[in-house]
């Protein structure tokens, strides 16, 4: 099985007797374990999968890289996390590729072999509040949830949008604020499609620009302090959320915020493991990392039958 790139929150997590194997990850390296995590068919087991800001409905959701995704995993509990699908961008222009109706049907495949998939929409996709406390296709609709870990840890799940005061009390500037990250997640795809040109992996502008934006970095740390403060008032361990387009597990006094990121720019989605430890995956990072041993086998193939 080939590393993937991860970031860990271990817990109190038991040591694993899995035969583990080392995986980068910012910051050092954690534990993967190896075939024991895999199901017959080869797809990655997990006890939890959180995701979301897919953006479906628009041309920046990385469909492809999402779709294998859905494909390469098995968990007992999916939860959507809001901004699954765009309804701000299709009410501008409708935009529904073939490849994003597969992801839905792969969503619903994954209801109807046992997965307990969990939908709590966001801002974006926020007409599906109106559905809240029903159940469409084993899709459960709900607007927020308590997750208990493997090692009994209770996290709060939410989209975050709660917590965004653009969102709340300035609804106008944040619809402004979509078009001109609209139009910049568009520059993104021309870009990695000249990339595509040159043999070139998946590299996100739009993620670029961002984190090196000195507000954007402004806002994202305010906004992980706000909602790990509302996590701690609720009594939970930690919190669960999506929102802001940024990956992370950080620990705010006691408190863990956990982000899964998103599909339009980084590619990550946040997993538990059967023992309870809690990482991101970097699913663009482990497409690259196939690329490179693809290579490299393709390199070490002609040597490899030569005669001594």
């Amino acid at each position: 099985m080939a590393s993937l790139p991860l970031t860990a929150f271990e817990g109190d997590a038991p040591a694993s007797p899995k035969r583990p194997v080392t995986v980068p990850r910012r910051g050092g390296v954690a534990s993967w374990a190896d075939d024991d995590e895999l199901t017959p068919r080869g797809k990655l087991k997990f006890r939890t999968v959180w995701i979301s800001d897919t953006h479906l409905g628009t041309s920046g959701c990385n469909a492809e890289l999402l779709h294998d995704f859905l494909h390469s995993i098995k968990p007992d509990t999916l939860y959507l996390v809001g901004d699954i699908i765009d309804g701000w961008r299709l009410k501008r222009g409708w935009y529904w590729p073939a490849r994003h109706n597969d992801i839905v049907r792969r969503v619903l495949k994954l209801a109807n072999k046992g997965t307990r998939v969990v939908y709590i929409p966001g801002n974006h996709d926020e007409a599906a509040r109106d559905y809240v406390g029903l159940a469409f296709g084993g899709v459960e609709v709900v607007a927020e949830a308590i997750h208990t870990t493997a090692t009994g840890k209770r996290l709060l799940v939410l989209h975050g949008d709660e917590f965004d005061g653009v969102v709340l009390y300035a609804r106008w500037l944040a619809f402004l604020g979509d078009i001109g990250y609209s139009i910049l997640l568009q520059l993104n795809v021309y870009f990695n499609r000249v990339r595509r040109q040159f043999g070139l992996p998946y590299w996100s502008l739009s993620a670029y620009i961002k984190h090196r934006v000195k507000n954007a970095v402004s806002f994202i740390s305010r906004f992980e302090e706000v909602v790990a403060h509302a996590a701690r008032e609720r009594g939970v361990d930690g919190v669960v959320c999506g929102h802001i387009h940024s990956a992370e597990i950080r620990e705010f006094d006691g408190i863990t915020y956990m982000n899964d990121g998103d599909w339009v720019e980084s590619c990550t989605a946040l997993v538990e493991h059967q023992d309870g430890r809690i990482e991101i995956i970097d699913w663009a990072a482990h497409h690259m990392a196939l690329r490179r041993t693809a290579g490299l086998a393709a390199v070490e193939a002609p040597a490899m039958l030569e005669p001594a």
